[in-house]
């Protein structure tokens, strides 16, 4: 068994769905000295992250950027629009929106949480955890808020824990069209810089995100971008709020600086992401990810196993949820698999742990990791038993043969 003074040979293969390998390139720029966060070094290191996450997030308006993980973008999204008692719209698509749903309460706002009700006779598992938000459902709630009560719409982009990523636009359609004033909150955590998001383009108010998923940094740094109407709606908010209020960082970051001290040594590992990232144009890295999702789900589908989303349309560019046959602990398989080959899996979670097991295939990975990767998972499903049709190995090594890379700059970022 591995234990933390233990030194196997070679790499550990760690395709979990975030946090995600971490490039030799970012972990040398951590290890940079420290400089003054309130030099002038400082201020222009400041100006060109705040500009180079205003292209990842496409947007023309601030970022805020805190010292903390997704979790606390999350109570920063809601503190500063939000008031006692408001109420908010959100969707139960996986175990993240749920987990937001959660903090909702526990901050005095009164969120309401759309859901698809029954099981999936296949697997056996709730359906709102194998499908996206039902842009529909939305609109329907809406148009019966009449007195525009509610205050906020929330949703995932990329649901970490499912595999599914939602259509963003759609939601946006779905609120203008019930002419209703609500704000849309996006959780694009697991999405930022590897599935598609465009903040201004969606029409998305609050965006939330954090540094350890397609940015390929460690955890530490969170964000929100923001539209014009959530930095007016903050104004008025009354929800308690010191440390993640807007208005303090975004005054500041116009000379480059933050109202705190910000966490240095991961602005610079940003730096760095943002400068392997940028050139080679998002559009390259949104398709790079497909790619790599395709060839894994190809994997998923010659082994004979569900993928947990169930919406083909819907499939996460980010991750592969993968349910195990009935009495095969995905726990167990995990376990076996991390022991036997160093490679670690995302685990199940929520009302899903047990039963599926996750596959990430995002950031700094090529096309031979995800193939040892996916070789590392076919043992582990044979010492576990389970019967496979064919070889998920030989069907994505077909996939990515057969599949180059579009252009000389889709390389591993």
């Amino acid at each position: 068994m591995l234990s933390l003074d233990s030194h196997p040979s070679g790499r550990h293969f760690l395709q979990i769905p975030g946090p995600s390998p971490v490039p030799d390139r970012l972990l040398r720029a951590l290890s940079l000295p420290t400089i003054d966060h309130r030099g002038p070094e400082f201020a222009l290191l400041g100006k060109t992250l705040l500009a180079g996450l205003q292209q990842v997030f496409g947007t023309r308006h601030p970022v805020a950027v805190y010292p903390a993980s997704g979790t606390g973008a999350w109570e920063a999204a809601l503190v500063n629009v939000l008031s006692p008692g408001d109420a908010v719209l959100m969707v139960e698509t996986g175990h993240f929106a749920t987990l937001w749903q959660k903090m909702a309460l526990r901050l005095g706002v009164k969120p309401e949480f759309l859901t698809r009700s029954g099981t999936c006779k296949q697997t056996g598992l709730p359906l709102a955890w194998r499908h996206g938000v039902d842009a529909a459902a939305v609109a329907e709630r809406l148009l019966a808020d009449g007195g525009h009560a509610i205050k906020a719409v929330c949703v995932v982009h990329n649901e970490t824990s499912t595999g599914v990523t939602s259509d963003i636009a759609s939601v946006r359609r779905a609120i203008d069209d019930a002419g209703h004033p609500a704000l849309l909150m996006v959780d694009t955590i697991s999405g930022l810089a590897s599935a598609e998001y465009r903040h201004d383009d969606w029409g998305v108010d609050v965006a939330i995100s954090g540094s350890q998923k397609g940015l390929m940094l460690p955890p530490g740094i969170s964000f929100n971008a923001l539209s014009p109407k959530a930095i007016a709606a903050s104004k008025d908010a009354k929800l308690p709020k010191s440390y993640w209020a807007w208005d303090e960082i975004v005054e500041m970051n116009k000379g480059g600086y933050w109202p705190y001290t910000p966490s240095t040594n991961l602005l610079y590992a940003l730096h760095e992401s943002l400068d392997m990232l940028l050139p080679q144009g998002l559009e390259t890295i949104y398709a790079r990810h497909r790619r790599w999702a395709q060839g894994v789900r190809q994997a998923v589908q010659a082994w004979g196993l569900p993928i947990q989303c169930a919406d083909e349309a819907l499939y996460s560019p980010v991750l592969t949820g993968v349910v195990t046959p009935e009495g095969v602990d995905a726990d167990a398989l995990r376990q076996t698999i991390h022991q036997r080959f160093d490679l670690s899996l995302g685990t199940g979670l929520g009302r899903i742990k047990g039963r599926m097991f996750r596959i990430g295939h995002l950031g700094d990975c090529n096309d031979l990791t995800l193939v040892a990767a996916l070789a590392g998972v076919e043992m582990g499903l044979k010492l576990a038993g389970v019967k496979l049709a064919a070889s998920g190995v030989q069907a994505a090594m077909d996939h990515f043969s057969a599949h180059p890379t579009t252009t000389s700059k889709e390389s591993s970022a």
